[in-house]
């Protein structure tokens, strides 16, 4: 098995998906979802990030949904990454 391809849930909602990060987006747009914003250093990936802030490795392209950046999970250094201050929001918006 692939690292991140387990299919992880919040709520009872499929992760990953083009919906799911459509939601995530809109939300983050219309001021529903309050994050905070870091400027990615050099060596930094989005699922360290994620597990630093908000508990869990898996949910690295919650990161990468709310920054408007692809599905990579090393991204260049100086990239703006926001970051959800609480997971519930997330979850509210993808359940």
């Amino acid at each position: 098995m692939r690292r991140y391809t387990r299919d992880q849930r919040i709520a009872g909602g499929k992760l990953q998906t083009s919906k799911t990060v459509s939601r995530i987006r809109r939300a983050r747009e219309l001021g529903l979802l309050p994050t905070k914003e870091i400027i990615l250093k050099e060596s930094q990936r989005l699922d360290h990030l994620a597990q630093e802030y908000i508990g869990s490795s898996h949910l690295w392209w919650v990161l990468a949904a709310l920054s408007d950046i692809g599905w990579g999970l090393q991204v260049p250094a100086g990239t703006v990454i926001r970051i959800p201050l609480d997971i519930n929001s997330i979850r509210s918006i993808v359940g």
